[in-house]
């Protein structure tokens, strides 16, 4: 007998706070969800490699024109580093390259962290999604081809001593957007003349959004269908760090127009439109007191 077919995707609008597994990748995450919702549309707001855990925020429908406003976000992660092993891809997956003797405990490694804090130039690593001529860097290196990386600034704002158990520690890390942790692992370890790698790592939180509040993916699969819709979040999750701008009807007519309105008196800045129905998209104040549309959700025009 043939297998009954899947209904046709369908519009689904929301924001799920996904706790990634261990040993898949964000992508796979996604497609999961996003089968188990039969939605349209969806997309993540950026990549957790598969030796990652923790907060992954999927996107779905309209909540996807907005997935780009967490890739400039500060992130934070708890990093299991273990010292005295070199791997090619700075982490546990790679190929070991060279095992040295570790001769350092906890008081070196806590009198080194304080260097690694703070602005700084970071050399990305050749395991990496970023693109030379079009091909990502870790096709290259699969091949056995190094190219130059150009160092790029980063943020460490804050790294904490967590525990130390056998040759490995822990680390809280709270750092800017482009930080490649598995770099600041092996960089450590250099530092400290053992070399490390990253043994494991879990994302805790994303701008404001923070993985106490995600699900596991078993969870969201284990619950009813129709009552799934309902743990997304809205639409402007994404966005809670934008004040709010309370619109009139004739101020929301003009906006969906793609006309600005005129609030004297209000900051240059970007803001959370919503109107009598809620959430209408992003809208951006000029420098002359003019509240202009920047990115609507369609939802808001039908």
């Amino acid at each position: 007998m043939n297998a009954p077919r899947r209904a046709p995707r369908r519009k689904v609008d929301g924001v799920l706070l996904l706790d990634k597994p261990l040993g898949i990748t964000s992508n796979a995450a996604l497609q999961k969800a996003r089968w188990l919702l039969n939605a349209a549309k969806a997309g993540h707001t950026g990549t957790l490699d598969p030796l990652a855990t923790g907060l992954l925020p999927l996107c779905f429908g309209e909540a996807t024109k907005f997935s780009g406003e967490l890739l400039d976000a500060d992130k934070t992660y708890q990093a299991t580093v273990r010292l005295g092993i070199t791997t090619d891809t700075a982490d546990a997956e790679g190929r070991v390259l060279v095992t040295r003797p570790v001769m350092v405990g906890e008081a070196e490694v806590r009198a080194m962290l304080p260097r690694f804090t703070g602005t700084q130039q970071q050399v990305p690593p050749m395991h990496s999604a970023l693109k030379r001529d079009g091909t990502p860097l870790y096709e290259l290196a699969r091949q056995g081809i190094e190219v130059e990386r150009a160092p790029r600034e980063i943020t460490i704002h804050s790294l904490d001593f967590i525990g130390w158990s056998g040759d490995s520690f822990g680390l809280a890390v709270a750092c800017s957007k482009g930080t490649y942790i598995r770099t600041l692992a092996a960089d450590i370890g250099e530092s400290l003349g053992c070399g490390a790698h990253l043994a494991a790592l879990r994302r805790t939180r994303v701008g404001t959004l923070d993985v106490a509040d995600a699900l596991a993916l078993e969870q969201f699969e284990a619950a009813p269908v129709d009552e799934r819709d309902k743990l997304l979040l809205p639409v402007d999750t994404l966005l809670v760090e934008l004040p709010v701008v309370q619109l009139t009807e004739p101020e929301v007519r003009s906006l969906l127009l793609g006309q600005a309105v005129r609030r004297a008196g209000t900051p240059s800045r970007r803001c959370r439109l919503s109107g009598s129905q809620g959430f209408i998209g992003v809208g951006e104040f000029t420098a002359d007191d003019w509240l202009k549309p920047k990115r609507l959700v369609a939802s808001a025009s039908t």
